[in-house]
């Protein structure tokens, strides 16, 4: 049997581990926490410090950057890119290839298209009618 991790040196020469997700067999770095009831593809990453919740998806290619919270039933479709300290809300579907960036904040059960782009720091609402939109 093969091992079932991977070391990877960083842009600092730092080498991490990561370990293949025993459902997806994507890879998560050592001090990560991503819950046995994810799905985490091959070909993602999970860095250190991030959290997935149960049943959340992140697909081939996906990458979730450090401390980046991932909320329960999130889907994080195909080379999405959520930055570091990033928090997804429950069930919200980040589309392919969008980058959400540092700190910012996607509420729950929000429907991010694919190729779009969140800001830094930005925050991503409902309002009464259910329309999302980035907060002011």
């Amino acid at each position: 049997m093969g091992k079932n991790y991977v070391d990877i040196e960083n842009e600092h020469g730092e080498t991490l581990r990561y370990r293949k997700h025993v459902n997806g067999r994507g890879l998560v770095a050592h001090g990560s926490k991503v819950h046995p009831d994810a799905r985490v593809e091959v070909g993602a990453y999970v860095e250190p410090g991030a959290q997935v919740a149960a049943g959340a998806t992140v697909a081939r290619g996906a990458w979730i950057e450090s401390d980046a919270l991932i909320g329960p039933g999130a889907y994080i479709d195909a080379n999405a890119h959520v930055g570091p300290k990033a928090a997804i809300g429950a069930r919200a579907h980040i589309g392919v290839r969008t980058r959400v960036g540092a700190g910012a904040r996607v509420a729950k059960d929000s429907k991010i298209g694919d190729d779009e782009a969140i800001p830094p720091g930005g925050t991503v609402v409902t309002d009464a009618r259910g329309a999302l939109h980035l907060a002011a």
